[in-house]
């Protein structure tokens, strides 16, 4: 059986947060919960092109699918609107507790990876803009799969950059779709509850599951033996 000793981390909503994008919404489309359903709509764009072989980057995905929105909702979107989200989504904060569950885990020995359907040069900006760099062994991006997870490419992606084999990774993720398709092509998974929305029920599910990274990564210490 592989060592599990390194742990990829989603980035968008699992490693950043997203408030922040909840006041540009309300100034440009007047309810700051159109947020969280351009995000939606932004992931199920990018699944839907991982499904059917569709090359673009999530960047140029992000700038679409805002655009889709304005337009279903009726609303004239500026550029500067627009590019004001954008940039925010470029530039979001790390949740709180982001540094202290990266410094305990590279203290136990875990090599840390960022991994994300962002695209190279984004995730690079979202994780140097939110002062994670020093926290980061590696910066992994799906572009180099040509695909989006869940796609098992993406995660295969990963594996063949780290030279590591499946079952040495974990994915941390807040997102079942994710640790669903990460488990489903050979690695293990772990599930934070950002939302308190239920797991879904015909998905894989993880072997730990908490709802604060610090409960999570706990979980994760004492499955792999580094306590």
């Amino acid at each position: 059986m592989a060592s599990r000793d390194t742990l990829l981390f989603d980035i968008n909503e699992t490693t950043l947060d997203l408030a922040p994008l909840r006041p540009k919404f309300e100034a440009a489309f007047g309810d700051a919960g159109h947020a969280r359903l351009w995000f939606a709509t932004l992931l199920h764009s990018s699944t839907v092109c991982a499904l059917t072989q569709v090359r673009t980057g999530f960047a140029e995905l992000a700038g679409a699918m805002l655009d889709s929105l304005a337009a279903r909702l009726g609303v004239t979107l500026s550029e500067t609107a627009r590019g004001n989200i954008l940039a925010t989504f470029a530039s979001l904060p790390a949740h709180s507790d982001m540094v202290p569950a990266l410094k305990t885990l590279r203290a136990a020995g875990y090599r840390t990876v960022a991994f994300s359907n962002s695209s190279e040069q984004l995730v690079h900006q979202q994780i140097d803009n939110a002062g994670l760099s020093p926290y980061f062994d590696s910066v992994i991006s799906v572009q180099g799969a040509g695909s989006f997870k869940p796609d098992p490419k993406a995660y295969l992606h990963a594996a063949r950059t780290l030279n590591r084999p499946p079952a040495a990774l974990r994915l941390i993720a807040t997102h079942d779709w994710d640790t669903h398709g990460a488990i489903s092509a050979g690695l293990k998974a772990g599930y934070i509850d950002r939302s308190g929305t239920p797991y879904h029920p015909l998905y894989h599910r993880p072997d730990a599951v908490a709802d604060t990274m610090t409960a999570l990564v706990a979980q994760i210490r004492a499955l792999d033996g580094r306590e």
